[in-house]
């Protein structure tokens, strides 16, 4: 990953070259979806910048308290979170038997029906993810309240960046609710006060992610005057200020921006498309122009998932035993079920969650491989905004899985009533995983430099039917007002 720092002794390291040096570009940011370099004009309170091309929000500035309000909401997230541990999430009354669960009762029976792996990831993506992240994000919180930021911030937010997709309360919550669902015509239902809180909890992350400001938290974070390479050699930074009517003219392969924090950088030389340039001066991760390996790394995984992905509509992801008989239950059977008992909506949902979404994911990133690798202009605006629209519902499909741990938890009454999982979920949880990876590890920018190659060697311009031509980039983030232009870099 690219976390992981490559250790250089002072013996090792290179004396340092005065003829080379790095500039840090201020008042431009690289659109992390199709790779352009844009001018950033000052954004208002209320307002945010939009990629001239592909319409990614590139910045945006709330009218809110930049650090107060989400720390607010940290802590309330932090209270509801430890009130969600010890408090009861269901109690099922079957014929006078009660049986009482809570948030942590799935994934223990998971792992005592021998599906561990499948136990420890809802245990990741319901107790141990949401947990960390609260935390990490009230240490950079309560850091950020400092004049100057703690050298130990950047790595957090790096790290909650990462995991912050992995804490899912918001898909739980719907997992609750359809297993509710599936509940109640079996035997009584109380919900607990953990399903409140949960809820509650989602609330609360959500606020505190839609009120961080994190531009705001690194312009407190100095930037060191000199940038470390690989080889151990520490070239001297200066700053470039970029007027808003001057056009750059340095080459686009010389530069390149810091995935962790958006800095800028601008090199006396051209940077190699994957190989790793450095360290960032202001937060310290590796910088590369383009993720490492991102087509072969992605290639595997798709086909990794489209592997396991047969196996898990074919076979049962529980057996439902009632009265001492019963028969497995398919992702498809239980949403047909839901259909029948009227409960249409939800059926479609569970439908398109645990069906559509997986589908979507792996057909649509072949699409963007295969389009990639032939070089095509066509429908770039649209391949980008598909490529955010996936990685958005993605984490949703693990709907079902968390459906299952619930029903296994609760519903243990031997040959009365009983619910146990089965291979099926193991394959389908398999499938979201390896969905999720996928798109991590793909670049969308390669879609664009493919097609600017493209147009390098042949001489012509494949984004005019591609439908790039740029507008407004500054929109006004409640009405959508234009508030001024964003030249995208001619270089």
């Amino acid at each position: 990953m690219d976390l992981l720092r490559e250790a250089v002794s002072p013996e090792q390291a290179l004396p340092v070259d005065e003829t080379r040096h790095v500039h840090i570009v201020h008042d431009m940011v690289e659109c992390p979806c199709c790779g352009q370099f844009q001018k950033l004009p000052p954004l208002k309170p209320g307002t945010q910048a939009r990629c001239l091309r592909c319409n990614q929000m590139l910045d945006r500035r709330n009218k809110t308290a930049p650090i107060a309000t989400p720390l607010a909401f940290c802590i309330s997230s932090a209270a509801l979170y430890l009130a969600m541990l010890f408090s009861t999430l269901m109690m099922l009354d079957l014929y006078g038997r009660q049986r009482t669960v809570d948030i942590i009762t799935g994934p223990m029976e998971l792992l005592h029906e021998g599906w561990g792996e499948v136990g420890v990831l809802v245990a990741i993506a319901t107790i141990l993810a949401p947990g960390i992240v609260i935390a990490m994000m009230g240490m950079i919180l309560t850091s950020a309240l400092r004049p100057n930021l703690p050298p130990w911030v950047p790595h957090l937010l790096k790290w909650y960046e990462l995991l912050r997709p992995w804490s899912m309360v918001e898909v739980y919550i719907l997992g609750v609710f359809v297993a509710y669902t599936k509940l109640v015509d079996l035997a009584f239902v109380e919900v607990g006060a953990a399903v409140y809180l949960v809820a509650a909890l989602m609330l609360t992350m959500a606020a505190t992610d839609a009120t961080l400001d994190t531009e705001l938290i690194w312009q407190q974070r100095k930037i060191d005057t000199t940038m470390r390479t690989m080889q151990g050699v520490r070239l001297p930074l200066s700053a470039v200020s970029v007027e808003q009517d001057e056009e750059i003219t340095a080459p686009s392969a010389s530069r390149v921006s810091c995935l962790s924090c958006g800095l800028v950088l601008e090199f006396d030389h051209a940077v190699h498309p994957t190989e790793p340039v450095g360290y960032c001066p202001r937060c310290g991760h590796v910088v590369r122009k383009r993720k490492a390996n991102s087509f072969s790394r992605t290639i595997a995984l798709l086909v990794s998932a489209v592997v396991f992905y047969v196996p898990a509509n074919m076979y049962p992801v529980m057996t439902v035993i009632k009265m001492g008989s019963g028969s497995g239950h398919t992702i498809v059977e239980g949403a047909i079920e839901l259909w029948q008992d009227g409960m249409i909506p939800l059926s479609l949902l569970v439908l398109f969650a645990s069906v559509t979404v997986p589908v979507l994911k792996v057909v649509g990133l072949a699409v963007m491989v295969i389009a990639t690798a032939r070089k095509s202009a066509t429908g770039l605006v649209l391949r980008s905004k598909l490529f955010r629209i996936i990685d958005i519902v993605g984490r949703w499909s693990m709907i079902d899985v968390f459906m299952v741990s619930i029903l296994v938890a609760v519903v243990r009454f031997s040959h009365m009533a009983s619910i146990t999982a089965n291979g099926g979920m193991v394959c389908f949880a398999a499938v979201v995983v390896l969905t999720i990876f996928a798109v991590h590890t793909f670049d969308p920018r390669l879609m664009w430099d493919a097609v600017e190659k493209k147009r390098t060697q042949t001489g012509t311009d494949p984004h005019a039917s591609a439908g790039t031509a740029g507008a407004v980039a500054c929109q006004q983030s409640s009405v959508g007002a234009h508030l001024g232009n964003m030249e995208p870099d001619r270089a």
